[in-house]
């Protein structure tokens, strides 16, 4: 616990003890990570290692686009392959995919998880919607009937049917908002949804609220649901006048 002391001992030509102190505890949620790690003072370990004020066993290097890892990593390892330190000692490059291929594979299997979640949540709300308009033009046979009986072409009619729609969509989806992102600040600012670090490397749900990607979805869901509208409002122009007027 913090406050605490405790001595560490490195192995070289000869063995040497240091005491050091508990100043604070960092959790990184990966078990491997917090076993094995400490964070420690650089002057430290320089001094131990008896190296100078510019060396040290590697550096860290963060990219801003996560896309382009690969490429940068291979880039550096061609441009330092067959170079070499003050030293002697010869330079090598890996990423932190190289470093821990298990977590990231394990992301892959995720992503898949997710893709299929999506798209399974997609079907059943686009037969849920399909359903509910074929409901309501049946429901309105008889007063298709009697709108065609007046004058008014198919298109006309199912520009109302698909107003209707349109309406309902976006009650659904503006209540759908209103419910997710409360939920998301509530988690984002509670971690209410907990997660076991041992088996998710995470303690908690993670949440990213970006008003670009919630534009994109609302515009692109609502796109997609006004076109499986589509096909169902064809079902008017095969309503015949005669017929759907003494339709009950």
């Amino acid at each position: 616990k913090v406050g605490d002391s405790f001595l560490t001992y490195f192995v070289d030509d000869e063995i040497r003890a240091r005491k050091f102190n508990i100043t604070g505890i960092y959790e990184t949620g990966f078990a491997d990570y917090d076993k094995l790690f400490v964070i420690a003072d650089i002057r430290q370990v320089k001094r131990l290692n008896g190296w100078s004020d510019d060396q040290v066993s590697g550096v860290e290097l963060l990219v801003d686009d996560y896309g382009q890892l690969e490429s940068l990593s291979e880039e550096l390892y061609f441009d330092l392959m067959e170079k070499q330190d003050k030293d002697g000692n010869s330079y090598y490059v890996r990423s932190i995919k190289d470093l821990n291929p298990m977590i990231f594979s394990w992301l892959d299997v995720l992503d898949i998880n997710v893709a299929v979640i999506l798209a399974l949540m997609l079907a059943v709300a686009g037969f849920t919607m399909i359903s509910g308009l074929l409901i309501i033009i049946l429901e309105r046979t008889n007063m298709i009937g009697i709108l065609k009986a007046l004058g008014e072409n198919n298109l006309s009619i199912r520009k109302i049917f698909l107003y209707v729609s349109f309406f309902l969509i976006g009650k659904g989806m503006l209540w759908g908002n209103v419910v997710g992102i409360s939920i998301c600040i509530l988690q984002s600012c509670t971690h209410l949804f907990k997660l076991d670090p041992s088996i998710y490397y995470l303690d908690a749900v993670p949440v990213d609220l970006n008003l670009i990607s919630l534009l994109l979805l609302n515009i692109g869901t609502l796109l997609l649901s006004m076109l499986m509208m589509l096909g169902p409002s064809y079902l008017i122009t095969r309503i015949s006048p005669v017929k759907s007027i003494r339709f009950e």
